[in-house]
């Protein structure tokens, strides 16, 4: 049984008496809505081949008076092609590119910058805290020096390519159901450059570039920490295609420092005092990013107390009028091994706190000697 087909005009949604234009407004609509690269479900191919042979039939003017004057069966044998017509078309960006004029945009593209280079460097600590300039030796293609990136032997040029007559791209028409339009490709035999080479360099072998080695110099700025990248801007590798250079990114990291220890801004010293002077109190001369300072080392301090040295730290990166803090941590130290002297004079001071406990706790030197085996 033989499915009776709809009316033409009532598949493009448009009236009998609509303008070419009209249609193919329509038709584009449709097209993009049931064109089978594009729209996965059922029944879509099947739209897209009534929408098809439609459009064929409505924009052929003898086809067109045929149709308005019998119907389908006026056409006869001289149908539309339906989908099969279509098949030039390799996918829905060349349709678009067809419905939209001729070719898109994506033939040409812009010339791609060069390649980033990554490199890291190792510096002191003095020199991350107040900054250094220092010397980087880096690799990297560079134009080569013979030719200066013509690719040519001195001399000598390249001349335009037969196979695109040296535009870079090839032009090719083709047939559809819109009529004829041009699809432009990069040429295969010059890669849109539009020349090739007749006598290569012979330094670079018609590359254009060479690897050297170069010397530059890295401004280290203070307070930087460990781990942070400085970007050396066009210092990376040179356009393949005439866009700019890449950029060149340093990762810097600090050696650790021997005494001191590095927290953002504010710099750490572990600093150890023995016991009398952390009961009595004194003063002490430490050592400082800049050299040396002294503190006070109040009564009474226990370990980790902190005794703080402010603007004294790491200058702030960017701006390195302000700086972090030097902060002193106190370690009390207790000895290990003591002179007769020194035990003595430590009983006699244990003894002498023993009188300013309560009269039920007194005695309690007494007890520790005789547990340990150590009284007299």
């Amino acid at each position: 049984m033989t499915t009776k087909k709809r009316d033409y005009y009532e598949v493009l949604g448009v009236s009998r008496g609509a303008s070419d234009e009209q249609i193919k407004s329509a038709f584009r609509k449709l097209a993009l809505r049931y064109h089978p690269d594009r729209n996965k479900e059922a029944g879509a191919s099947d739209k897209f081949k009534e929408v098809n042979e439609a459009y064929q039939v409505l924009t052929d003017a003898r086809k067109r008076s045929d149709y308005d004057r019998f119907g389908h069966e006026g056409l006869g044998g001289d149908g539309a092609q339906g989908f099969d017509g279509f098949e030039n078309f390799g996918g829905f960006g060349d349709i678009f590119d067809a419905f939209f004029g001729g070719h898109s945009a994506r033939t040409r593209t812009s010339p791609r910058r060069g390649s980033d280079l990554q490199y890291s460097m190792t510096v002191s600590f003095e020199e991350a805290v107040f900054g250094a300039e220092k010397e980087l030796e880096v690799q990297r293609t560079e134009v080569c020096s013979r030719c200066h990136g013509t690719r040519s032997e001195p001399g000598t040029a390249p001349r335009a390519c037969a196979n695109c007559s040296g535009s870079g791209q090839v032009r090719r028409a083709h047939q559809s159901i819109f009529g004829q339009f041009m699809q432009v490709t990069t040429c295969t035999v010059c890669h849109g450059a539009g020349k090739v080479i007749a006598e290569p360099c012979a330094k670079c072998r018609a590359k254009g570039t060479e690897v050297r080695t170069r010397r530059l110099v890295v401004a280290i700025p203070a307070g930087i920490e460990g781990g942070t990248q400085i970007r050396l801007t066009a210092e990376g590798e040179p356009s393949p295609s005439g866009g700019g250079p890449g950029d060149l990114y340093v990762s810097v990291q600090a050696q650790p420092h021997p005494v001191f220890e590095r927290k953002g801004y504010d710099i750490v010293l572990r600093q150890p005092v023995n016991i009398a002077m952390a009961a009595l109190g004194g003063r002490l001369v430490v050592p400082t990013l800049d050299g040396e300072a002294e503190i006070v080392i109040p009564p009474g301090t226990e370990t980790g107390d902190v005794i703080r040295l402010r603007s004294e730290g790491v200058p702030h990166l960017g701006n390195t009028s302000q700086r972090g803090e030097h902060q002193v941590v106190v370690i009390v130290r207790t000895p290990k091994s003591l002179t007769d002297e020194q035990r003595r004079l430590l009983e006699s001071l244990a003894e002498s706190f023993d009188d300013g406990l309560p009269e039920g706790d007194k005695g309690w030197f007494g007890k520790i000697k005789e547990t340990l085996g150590g009284a007299e």
